[in-house]
C-alpha cells in the first residue's frame, strides 16, 4: 500500500519512473472536479485535433480554438484581434467576463480608466466595480507551458458552470492573451512535434530538447519580446500595449518558464532588487496574491519557491512594466520539458505536468483579484492620486528634449512616449538648458506634474545608486540616452520659462523638402538626419553616384551661404547616367520619404573648404552586406542588426552561417559584420584573407576579442588584476561573483567628429551601453581610436569598481588596417535591443564609410 501510494503520488506531481510510455492525457487531469462544464462549448480536442499536452498546439489552431470559443460563447466572450505579428499570424484578445458585465462592457471599460486619472477617480465607487486581470502566455516561444495552458483557462472560463465560476465572471473582467509571441511560439511547436516519438524518448540530449538556432524563444527578428514592454520597438508590443492602456488592468500574469531542473516560481522576487519607483504597497499585493499561489500549488502537491532569482527591477519586462502602471505585475517560472517529456533531477518532467501548474496558476490569480477585488482597486486609484502629489513637491517639474539637427530621432522618441499615455507637448520657444540649446517646434516638453509620472522618471532620470548588486536583467536604460537626444530636467523656474505648445496626439516628423528647386550640378544632403543612410541606399540601389565630403565647407545656395559639415552627401548631376530631371524627380521623393532637407546648388566653388570637385569629396561605394549567423552566434545581437538593416534602413544583408562562409567565395560581399559569437570553427585564414583583399570586417563586443585572439588584428585588452581575497563565506561566493558580471550599464565616450566614423554626431560625446567584459587599450595610433571612454564615462547603471578602473580610459571603437581593407572594432552595443539610436550612425558609418578611413589613420603603431 505504501509502495502504491508513492507511484501515486508521484503520477500527480507528473514525474513518472517508466519514461518510456505516453501517459493518456484527459481534460480531467487539469479540470477542477467541483465545477460543471456546459456541454455546448467545444472542448479543445474538437478544435486542435488533441489533448491539450499530448501535442505541443501550433499557433494556428490555438487561435482555431480561440474563435470557436468566442463563436460558442458570445455571452461570455467577445474576440478582439489586436493586430498582426511580423509574419502576419494574429494576436487575438479574448474579453471574458459574465453577460451582464459584456451589456455594460464599454461603460466598465471607462470606468475603470479613470481610476487612474486623479482629476476624475475620487468620486467613483469601487465597491461594485469589476476588477480588470490581463492574463497573458508565453512572451518565449519555447516556453510553451503557458500558451498550452491557455486553452484549458479559456475553456474553464467559457463552459465552467455554477455558482463559483458566475460570481467571479461578475467581478472579473479578464484580457486573455493567449500567445504573446505567436511567430516564436508556431517555430517551437513545430520543432518539439516533428521530433516527438510514439514512445517518449526523455534523453535530454536528444535533438527534440535541442531546437536549431535561433529557436523557438525569439519573433521574427530574433528579439526576446519580454524586454520590449517600455522602448515598444517591435510590432508584437505596439499592439499589445494600445490594448493594455485601453484598459489600465490591476493585475498582468505573465507565463514563462525556466531551467528543466527547477520547480515553479511566483513573485515577490528578490525584494532588495524592486524598482525604487515602485511602491512598497506594490510589494504587500503581490505578497497577498502569492498566498492563492500557494495554496492552490499545494492543494495538487507542486513544488514552488519565491523571493529568489527573480527582480522586479527593469521596467521593460511584462511582469515589471505594469508595476509603474498602478497595476501588479506578477511572473510565473514554470520548469521546462522544452519538449514532452524530459529526464531531470527529479525524475522525468511531462509536458501535462508544467501545463496544470500553468492552468493552476491562473485559477489562483482569478480567485486572488476576486477576493481582493477592492483592494487592488483602491490602490490603483492612489497610485495616481499619489504619484501626482509626489510630483507637486519633487524638484524635478519636467523634461525638455529634442534634435534641432535631427527632428525624426526626436519624433521616434515622442511617439515611443506616446505609446505609454505620456502628455507631451510642444515647444513654443527657444531655450537653453544643461548645456544645450533647444529650438522652438524642433523639441518637446514632458511635464512630470501628470499621472504618468512615476513611468516618465522610469524613462529620463540616470540611476547610480543601488541595493543590491546582483541584477537578472539591465541596470540602465535612461531612454533620451539611448536615442542619443540632448534632453535636461527642469525646475520650477525652466519649466516656468519654457512656452507649453499644444499636447501632441502623434509624433510626425517635418516632410523633407528640396530648397533651391532643381539643380544641374549638385545635391547635397548632411549625414546628421536619422533616414540619410536608408536615403544613401536608396540613391545607389537606383545606380546613382554619390560621393561623401571629408571636411567642412560652405557654399553658395539659392537662399545665401550655407554650412556643410563632414559627412554631407554629393550627388553630383552631372555624373549621372540619367537626365537631370529625372534625377531631381528621385531627389524629391528621397527627401520626403527620409525627413531631409535637401540642397540644390549650381556651382562647385565653394566659399571655404574644398570645392565639390575636389579629392575630399570621396565616392562612396554601395555596401554589400554578410553577416554571420547561425550556431553559436547570439541570436539577440545578430537580430537587433537584421532588425535595424531591414525595418529601419531598407536595407539587405545576406546572412551567412558558418559553414557556408568556408565554402563559398566572399568576393560578392563588400561588408562583413560579425557580432558575438563562437567562431572556433569559422576559416580565419579565409576571412584575413578577404580582408586584406579590401574588404570591411565590423566586429561589435566579445567578436572583438576573437578577432585580437585570432591574429586579424593588433587590439589588446585591460585585464582585472587577480582576486587577492583569500578567505569569504562560500555561501558569499555567487554575489562576488555576480557582481562583476556587466548587467548592462550606460557609459560615456569622447569622439573625433571629423573622423568617418563619426560622420553625422554633432556633440563630441556619444553614449553606448556596455553588458560585457571587453576592455580594449588604445591604439598606438591616436587617429586609429576616435571612440575612447574618459576618466569618468559612467551615466548611469551598476558597475563594480573593478571593472570601472578597467573601462576607464579604454577604446570604445578602434580601427585597424589590413593589407587593403579595414577591420572596425566596437568594443560594445551600438545598436542595443533596437531602441540605442543614438549608436546608430556609429554602426552605419562602419557599413558605408568604412573603406574611406585613410590606412594611416588605421595602423596600430
Amino acid at each position: 500500500m505504501r509502495k502504491l501510494l508513492s507511484i501515486s503520488m508521484i503520477a500527480m506531481l507528473g514525474f513518472l519512473p517508466f519514461a518510456g510510455k505516453a501517459q493518456d492525457i484527459t481534460l480531467s487531469y487539469y479540470l477542477p472536479d467541483s465545477v460543471q462544464y456546459n456541454p455546448a462549448i467545444p472542448k479543445p480536442k474538437d478544435i486542435i485535433y488533441h489533448e491539450p499536452g499530448e501535442w505541443h498546439v501550433t499557433h494556428d489552431r490555438l487561435v482555431n480554438y480561440m474563435k470557436a470559443l468566442a463563436a460558442a460563447a458570445p455571452d461570455r466572450i467577445k474576440l478582439e484581434t489586436m493586430g498582426f505579428s511580423y509574419e502576419q499570424r494574429p494576436q487575438v484578445l479574448l474579453i471574458i467576463t459574465s453577460p451582464k458585465n459584456h451589456r455594460n462592457l464599454e461603460a466598465i471599460r471607462q470606468q475603470h480608466v479613470q481610476l487612474t486619472d486623479p482629476s476624475k477617480s475620487a468620486s467613483l465607487n469601487t465597491n461594485d466595480m469589476p476588477i480588470v486581470v490581463y492574463v497573458g502566455h508565453s512572451i518565449h516561444g519555447n516556453e510553451p507551458s503557458g500558451a498550452n495552458a491557455a486553452l484549458l483557462s479559456a475553456y474553464y472560463l467559457a463552459a465552467g458552470q455554477g455558482p463559483k465560476v458566475e460570481e467571479l465572471l461578475d467581478n472579473v473582467v479578464v484580457l486573455f492573451d493567449p500567445s504573446f509571441n505567436p511567430d516564436g511560439l508556431q517555430r517551437f511547436s513545430t520543432w518539439v512535434n516533428q521530433h516527438k516519438s510514439k514512445n517518449l524518448v526523455t534523453d535530454p540530449n536528444s535533438r527534440e530538447f535541442n531546437e536549431v538556432w535561433p529557436g523557438g524563444r525569439f519573433n521574427h527578428y530574433w528579439f526576446d519580446l519580454n524586454r520590449d514592454w517600455l522602448p515598444a520597438v517591435h510590432v508584437e508590443s505596439q499592439n499589445r500595449l494600445g490594448w493594455f492602456h485601453a484598459w489600465k488592468p490591476n493585475i498582468l500574469t505573465d507565463h514563462h518558464e525556466q531551467g528543466s531542473n527547477a520547480s515553479f516560481f511566483f513573485q515577490p522576487g528578490v525584494p532588495s532588487r524592486v524598482n525604487p519607483l515602485t511602491p512598497a504597497k506594490n510589494q504587500e499585493l503581490t505578497a497577498k496574491l502569492g498566498k492563492f499561489h500557494a495554496a492552490y500549488l499545494d492543494r495538487i502537491g507542486s513544488l514552488y519557491f519565491t523571493k529568489e532569482s527573480y527582480d522586479d527591477f527593469y521596467y521593460g519586462k511584462g511582469s515589471t512594466y505594469p508595476d509603474v502602471q498602478g497595476c501588479i505585475g506578477i511572473l510565473f517560472e514554470q520548469g521546462s520539458s522544452r519538449g514532452h517529456a524530459q529526464q531531470t533531477i527529479n525524475g522525468v518532467l511531462r509536458f501535462p505536468f508544467t501545463i496544470r501548474n500553468q492552468f493552476v496558476t491562473t485559477l489562483s490569480t482569478l480567485e486572488g483579484a476576486k477576493a481582493l477585488r477592492k483592494e487592488f482597486l483602491d490602490y490603483q486609484r492612489d497610485f495616481y492620486k499619489s504619484a501626482v502629489s509626489e510630483a507637486a513637491t519633487a524638484p524635478v517639474k519636467g523634461y525638455v528634449f529634442g534634435d534641432a539637427e535631427d527632428p525624426v530621432r526626436s519624433a521616434i522618441f515622442a511617439e515611443m512616449l506616446l505609446r505609454h499615455q505620456i502628455e507631451v507637448y510642444s515647444l513654443n520657444n527657444d531655450m537653453s538648458a544643461d548645456g544645450y540649446k533647444f529650438e522652438k517646434g524642433k523639441a518637446y516638453l514632458v511635464p512630470a506634474n501628470q499621472p504618468q509620472t512615476r513611468l516618465i522618471h522610469g524613462i529620463f532620470d540616470k540611476t547610480l545608486t543601488y541595493k543590491d548588486s546582483l541584477f537578472y536583467d539591465i541596470t540602465a536604460w535612461t531612454m533620451p540616452l539611448a536615442f542619443g537626444l540632448p534632453y535636461a530636467e527642469l525646475d520650477a523656474a525652466k519649466i516656468a520659462s519654457a512656452q507649453r505648445g499644444a499636447r501632441i496626439t502623434t509624433a510626425e516628423a517635418p516632410k523633407g523638402k528640396i530648397t533651391g528647386g532643381s539643380s544641374n550640378y549638385a545635391y547635397l544632403f548632411p549625414w546628421d538626419g536619422f533616414y540619410a543612410p536608408r536615403a544613401l541606399y536608396e540613391l545607389q540601389e537606383a545606380g546613382i553616384l554619390t560621393k561623401v565630403s571629408t571636411t567642412n565647407f560652405e557654399i553658395e545656395t539659392g537662399n545665401g551661404p550655407k554650412q556643410f559639415h563632414y559627412g554631407t552627401i554629393i550627388v553630383p548631376v552631372g555624373l549621372q547616367r540619367i537626365t537631370s530631371q529625372q534625377l531631381a524627380g528621385i531627389m524629391q521623393s528621397i527627401a520626403e520619404k527620409n525627413g531631409l532637407e535637401i540642397t540644390a546648388v549650381n556651382t562647385g566653388n565653394v566659399i571655404s573648404g574644398s570645392d565639390l570637385g575636389s579629392g575630399k569629396m570621396a565616392p562612396v561605394s554601395q555596401p554589400r552586406i554578410a553577416m554571420l549567423t547561425g550556431t553559436g552566434v547570439s541570436a539577440t545581437d545578430a537580430g537587433e542588426i537584421w532588425h535595424l538593416l531591414d525595418q529601419r534602413f531598407n536595407i539587405p544583408a545576406t546572412h551567412l552561417e558558418i559553414p557556408m562562409f568556408n565554402r563559398i567565395d566572399l568576393n560578392k560581399y563588400n561588408t562583413i559584420i560579425m557580432p558575438p559569437g563562437n567562431y572556433n570553427d569559422l576559416n580565419k585564414d579565409k576571412l584575413k584573407s578577404w580582408v586584406q583583399g579590401g574588404g570591411t570586417l565590423i566586429l561589435t563586443e566579445e567578436a572583438v576579442q576573437w578577432a585580437a585572439n585570432n591574429g586579424l588584428t593588433t587590439v589588446s585588452f585591460k585585464k582585472a588584476k587577480e582576486d587577492t581575497l583569500k578567505s569569504g563565506a562560500y555561501a558569499e561566493r555567487e554575489f562576488r561573483d555576480g557582481a562583476q558580471r556587466m548587467a548592462g550599464a550606460i557609459f560615456r565616450a569622447s569622439v573625433d567628429l571629423s573622423h568617418p566614423l563619426a560622420y553625422g554626431y554633432h556633440h563630441p560625446t556619444v553614449d553606448l551601453f556596455k553588458s560585457n567584459g571587453v576592455f580594449p587599450e588604445k591604439n598606438k595610433n591616436p587617429y586609429a581610436t576616435p571612440y575612447v571612454y574618459g576618466n569618468k564615462p559612467l551615466q548611469s547603471g551598476f558597475i563594480t569598481r573593478e571593472n570601472y578602473e578597467l573601462l576607464k580610459n579604454s577604446g570604445a571603437v578602434l580601427v585597424n588596417s589590413s593589407g587593403t581593407g579595414r577591420i572596425i572594432s566596437i568594443a560594445d552595443n551600438p545598436v542595443f535591443r533596437a531602441y540605442w539610436l543614438g549608436g546608430t550612425k556609429l554602426f552605419l558609418n562602419a557599413i558605408f564609410f568604412g573603406r574611406n578611413i585613410d590606412a594611416a589613420a588605421a595602423r596600430n603603431e
